[in-house]
Order: structure tokens, then C-alpha cells, then sequence
């Protein structure tokens, strides 16, 4: 039977939805794959009411407002990443949300030097010392994240809470779903891994210019 041009438009919109829906599946990245799973469902809903397929027109229908308001989530957590990213440290903004918090008492340990690292924490309230150098991080700031990059996965000092905390952590398994719904997580933990670890070069190098040489006996 020959197709009029009303069909030939119907199957078109369909077999355009069909595509992207299969461009989806190589996607990695979540805001893109949004718009291609909206632009999908439009198209189905169009394949819908032209030739009356109403089971395809209530799906499509159903998931067009999901696949949007997911994107709308994105689009918003990106842009208040970005802000929070022009003053200083995003973490807050990224982590905060999948986080689980805990209190702790002055002199409570997190974690020793050597432990098996499993968790990245977020200080929200008071101070925690680290131990083997002596320094101590105010609220608003990751840290125990240069563990899950060594081969080890061996904690590099000693967390130790200064004052009352109030600390929340991640595991990895969460840390690997951001990572995947938006790559401009990783990059900045990645940056702030590097930044950790050309501070302690610098405390290292400083440390070794202020001992005084061996002289030979």
C-alpha cells in the first residue's frame, strides 16, 4: 500500500525517535542524554497522535515531564557548581546532598595513618588535626580523598577532630555515580588531589631546606 504524505510524516517522526533513542545508549554524560531522551519522547508522542497509537502516546507522555524535570536538575546543580566554584571550594554544593552526617567529640579519630580508606569526608562544623604534620582544616573543606588515588588505598595520616565536628562522608560507590552523571566533578576532585599533593611536595622540600646538612665525622 502507498504511503500519503501524513504517514510518511508519522514514521519519519518515529523513526527519527527510534535513532536517538539508540544514540542514548552511548552517551555517558547525563544533561545530553536528557535532551536526546526529550527530543525522543516528543517525536513518539507526534508518531502517537498522527496515527492514534495510544498505548505510545501515554508512555511517551508519561516519561517527557521525568526526562525534563532531570534535566532542569542537572542544568541547575551545574550552575550552582559553577558559582560556587568562582569563590572558592564547590564541594559543598556537589557532595552535601548524597552525603551521611555524623558528630564527633574533641579527640575522637576519624581515621589512623594506614587505614584502609573506604570513605571521603566533608567537614561541616569545627576543626580536624592531621596528626603526623600538625595542620588543621577549618569547616567548608573535603578532605581523605588522596587515599582513593594511591594503590594502596592506605590513609596518608591521621585524622583527628580538634574540637567538636560535625563531619559527613561519601563512599565510593556514589562518588563513581556523580562522577558519571557529570564529568565536571571529576575534574575538579582530580584537581583538588593534585593541589593536596604539590602541598605536601612544598611542606616536604621546606621541611628538608630547614634540616641542618650531615657533616662527616
Amino acid at each position: 500500500m502507498e504511503l500519503d504524505t501524513f504517514h510518511i510524516a508519522a514514521y519519519a517522526a518515529a523513526g527519527i525517535a527510534g535513532v536517538l533513542v539508540c544514540v542514548s545508549f552511548f552517551m555517558k554524560t547525563i544533561i545530553p542524554l536528557r535532551m536526546v531522551a526529550i527530543a525522543s519522547n516528543i517525536g513518539f508522542i507526534i508518531f502517537g497522535i498522527m496515527l492514534r497509537q495510544w498505548p505510545i502516546l501515554l508512555l511517551h507522555c508519561a516519561l517527557l515531564p521525568i526526562n525534563v524535570y532531570r534535566a532542569v536538575e542537572m542544568v541547575r546543580l551545574t550552575r550552582r557548581v559553577k558559582s560556587a566554584a568562582t569563590y572558592g571550594d564547590p564541594s559543598d554544593v556537589w557532595l552535601r546532598p548524597y552525603m551521611k552526617t555524623k558528630r564527633f567529640a574533641k579527640g575522637e579519630v576519624l581515621f589512623h595513618k594506614g587505614d584502609t580508606a573506604s570513605l571521603i569526608y566533608y567537614l561541616a562544623e569545627g576543626s580536624i588535626e592531621f596528626v603526623e604534620i600538625g595542620e588543621t582544616l577549618k569547616p567548608g573543606h573535603i578532605f581523605g580523598e588522596i587515599a582513593f588515588f594511591t594503590p594502596q588505598r592506605k590513609r596518608l595520616l591521621t585524622a583527628r577532630c580538634a574540637e567538636n565536628c560535625t563531619v559527613l562522608s561519601v563512599g565510593e560507590e556514589t562518588l563513581q555515580q556523580l562522577y558519571y552523571q557529570n564529568p565536571e566533578f571529576g575534574f575538579y576532585l582530580v584537581k583538588l588531589v593534585a593541589e593536596r599533593l604539590a602541598s605536601n611536595v612544598e611542606r616536604l622540600e621546606a621541611k628538608l631546606e630547614s634540616t641542618p646538612p650531615i657533616t662527616p665525622q
